[in-house]
């Protein structure tokens, strides 16, 4: 990007530079005269960079008492819709204005880069492949220590019998949130395949219910031509229920079988033809009649 010259550093307002080209001019009326009519002056210390062109004054806003900004549009190639930003300030009894800083900022049609997001927090369902690694966050609440009560009493129960546990389990607050996700989800029963369903899972003989607390809502499905493998709720279901029957009369109609090998002779009216010797015959007779 083109460079930026300053002197005595001033913030800029970034929010001034929704000025849109082909407007008139905005004057801010807090800006003091000296620093309002310093248009020329900006334009000037553009022009004596050298950075690009200097394209249509858009306004001027005010950054403090003492400092305001003037806004051009930039007509460089690569850069539609941004603008100069010149920020000129002065003393509060002085009449002259000195040139503080100089910088291309984006404008309302321009063309910039997405807001940068950390890559922990791009990560999505899906994007984790053979091979990759993904901690949780330290302070996930998704997860408690294996040696506190974690809030389920299966769990709690069975890792206190046995003196053992995991070091760590989902906390109440991580299983509120797969549930709301699952339920929300495909095998949800809001789902259009759950609403043309004939019947529910928790009535199938595929449903395989999980343990714990989740067990009351949610299952895998055993079926290998459904969701197989996936976790369903209890209300979800599918055409594939065990207690599936077709409707009567379903399937291919019923015919009898054709036999294409039969030949049907049909005799046409007056295709007859007349009567003939066979040559055989008269050879025979001529034969006889020579002996």
């Amino acid at each position: 990007m083109p460079g930026q010259q300053s002197g005595t550093m001033v913030p800029v307002s970034v929010a001034s530079s929704a000025v849109a080209p082909g407007t008139v001019p905005s004057v801010d009326p807090a800006v003091r005269s000296v620093l309002a009519e310093a248009v020329e002056v900006a334009r000037a210390a553009l022009s004596e960079v050298g950075e690009g062109a200097v394209g249509t004054y858009l306004g001027v806003t005010a950054e403090d008492e003492c400092a305001a900004t003037h806004r051009f549009a930039a007509d460089l190639v690569g850069y539609h819709g941004w603008q100069w930003a010149v920020v000129v300030a002065a003393a509060p009894e002085s009449d002259h204005v000195t040139v503080s800083e100089l910088v291309l900022l984006p404008g309302p049609e321009s063309l910039v880069a997405p807001a940068w997001v950390p890559w922990n927090e791009r990560i999505r369902p899906g994007d984790l492949g053979p091979g990759d690694l993904l901690a949780p966050a330290p302070d996930d609440e998704r997860l408690v220590p294996g040696y506190t009560a974690s809030g389920d009493p299966d769990v709690d129960e069975t890792a206190g019998e046995i003196g053992l546990g995991r070091k760590q389990v989902m906390s109440r607050e991580g299983r509120l949130a797969a549930a709301e996700r699952w339920f929300d989800g495909e095998y949800g029963p809001r789902s259009e395949m759950a609403k043309a369903a004939p019947s529910t899972c928790m009535l199938c003989g595929f449903y395989l219910p999980l343990a714990g607390s989740l067990r009351a809502a949610f299952g895998v499905c055993g079926n290998e031509l459904a969701a197989d493998g996936h976790v369903v709720h209890a209300e979800y279901g599918c055409g594939a229920h065990s207690d599936t029957t077709l409707p009567t009369g379903a399937g291919s109609p019923k015919f009898d079988a054709y036999d294409d090998g039969a030949v049907e002779v049909v005799e046409l009216p007056g295709a007859a033809a007349e009567p003939t010797d066979h040559p055989a015959v008269t050879e025979n007779a001529q034969s006889e009649q020579t002996d």
